[in-house]
């Protein structure tokens, strides 16, 4: 996909971070959006900045862990605009410690917006993408997270690799039935973004009644730090993502950096050896338990 202009994009988690970026650039280029975010103010404030730039753009407050609220943001997409050729499944959260420490409540909150949630993304538009037939494109954020396995972010890590999973197989099963339909996958590593506070969007439901523990504290600690001081910032994650999409690119690395890492990983696993120490790169970044 070269040509945005006229075209739909549909934006998760569009009211901060990577989507807030994806959704401006979309405007930019003069694309019609439908905007979703579980954050109703944030949405309102986005949605509003680009209507007074000139965007066309609905906001939909929904959770992308309920398929049903990602069905409905479906249908309302495709009645007043009749089409989507852009997907960005965006939305993201994440909570860290030991992996034995990690309730079920954090499981199903993370698993449930960062995997179930691109899930319900690709069951919800990508049947309309083929009935259209015209050129589309998806994009799902992962992190580098879905390429390595770093200490006390085992839920992370697990929806991470899961979306990797995902979006390779998209890729293939749609090749296999001549889809002209494009994917894209986000790893990025540190960006300075909300998602180190994304327990502020945590559904009461899913809340936990007591106290972190030393190692859930350590890897807020350690994540609130490394996002903090993220070199590159969302605009231009979004700028590399478009990129990606003009060239078809699968893969988009944003940190390139971290690629010493992930090839140290394949080669522990050709050379059937135990896992390396995903820092042992970097090492004065590790997040430690107290």
């Amino acid at each position: 996909m070269r040509d945005f202009a006229g075209k739909v994009a549909v934006v998760t988690g569009a009211g901060s971070g990577f989507g807030r970026e994806f959704a401006r650039l979309a405007a930019r280029h003069r694309m019609k959006l439908v905007l979703a975010d579980i954050e109703p103010a944030a949405l309102a404030q986005v949605a509003g900045e680009l209507r007074a730039q000139g965007a066309e753009a609905i906001a939909e407050n929904l959770d992308v862990s309920c398929g049903d609220d990602v069905e409905r943001r479906e249908r309302r997409a495709f009645e007043p605009i009749g089409a989507v050729q852009l997907l960005f499944n965006n939305a993201g959260v994440g909570a860290g410690g030991l992996l034995w420490e990690h309730t079920r409540k954090d499981w199903e909150w993370v698993l449930g917006v960062n995997l179930w949630g691109v899930i319900h993304g690709v069951r919800a538009f990508v049947p309309r993408m083929l009935a259209q037939g015209d050129e589309c494109h998806v994009v799902n954020t992962a992190s580098v997270a879905g390429l390595l396995s770093p200490q006390l972010m085992g839920a992370y890590n697990v929806s991470k690799h899961g979306v990797v999973a995902l979006s390779e197989t998209l890729y293939h099963d749609l090749r296999a039935v001549g889809a002209r339909i494009g994917v894209s996958l986000l790893c990025p590593a540190f960006v300075p973004t909300g998602i180190a506070q994304s327990h502020r969007n945590r559904p009461a439901g899913l809340r936990d009644d007591g106290e972190p523990t030393a190692s859930m504290r350590a890897a807020q600690s350690a994540s609130e730090k490394a996002v903090a001081s993220g070199r590159i910032g969302a605009g231009e994650v979004a700028q590399a993502t478009f990129d990606a999409i003009r060239e078809n690119r699968f893969y988009v690395i944003t940190h390139p950096a971290i690629l010493p890492s992930v090839e140290l990983r394949l080669r522990d696993v050709v050379s059937q050896r135990s896992p390396t120490d995903p820092f042992s790169l970097k090492p004065r970044v590790a997040p430690r338990p107290e």
